[in-house]
């Protein structure tokens, strides 16, 4: 049975229930397969040995949602080519591709979770009553493992990008 947990987060003020494991800092990331906007697998793995930035949205057309991909796309502009930024929603990867070439998303890629939910269900962030990712981001280092967690409390609300950036400017460090 997949573990659900309440009192984590609250949408529009009203608490929701999240499946999944606790995914904690230190731990190693857990798997996932998601599709990139050509429909192609992407996996845990298809950034080994680099740093991973993943921003998780319930939906790109939403404006918090829209803010957020947008700063982190600002963002990671500087960071050097060994750091893969993601955007995982749970969003049809058609609507991906034309919102990122409406917004001139560049850096930043936007992967889809629609099919199996396994980022969502592995990294515990399915919203239960929703089937929206809830707004989170992590950091995976090199060698796999979670170097940082947000998952925000209310999910109308942004990220603390700055500590979120600051775990990836220490693992380059």
């Amino acid at each position: 049975m997949t573990e659900k947990r309440t009192g984590i987060i609250r949408f529009k003020g009203n608490p929701v229930t999240l499946v999944g494991p606790d995914v904690t800092v230190g731990s190693p990331a857990p798997d996932f397969k998601v599709v990139d906007n050509g429909l192609q697998p992407v996996t845990r793995d298809s950034a080994k040995g680099k740093i991973q930035l993943i921003a998780v949205v319930p939906s790109l057309d939403t404006g918090v949602c829209d803010t957020m991909t947008r700063k982190f796309n600002q963002d990671a502009a500087a960071l050097p080519e060994n750091v893969e930024v993601y955007t995982i929603s749970v969003d049809l990867p058609f609507a991906q591709k034309r919102w990122c070439g409406n917004a001139g998303i560049e850096r930043v890629k936007t992967l889809s979770d629609y099919q199996e939910r396994s980022f969502g269900l592995n990294y515990g962030v399915l919203i239960d009553e929703l089937k929206l990712l809830a707004r989170s981001v992590f950091v995976i280092d090199v060698d796999g493992k979670i170097a940082y967690r947000e998952i925000v409390s209310e999910v109308t609300a942004e990220p603390d990008y700055a500590a979120a950036l600051a775990a990836v400017r220490a693992l380059l460090a």
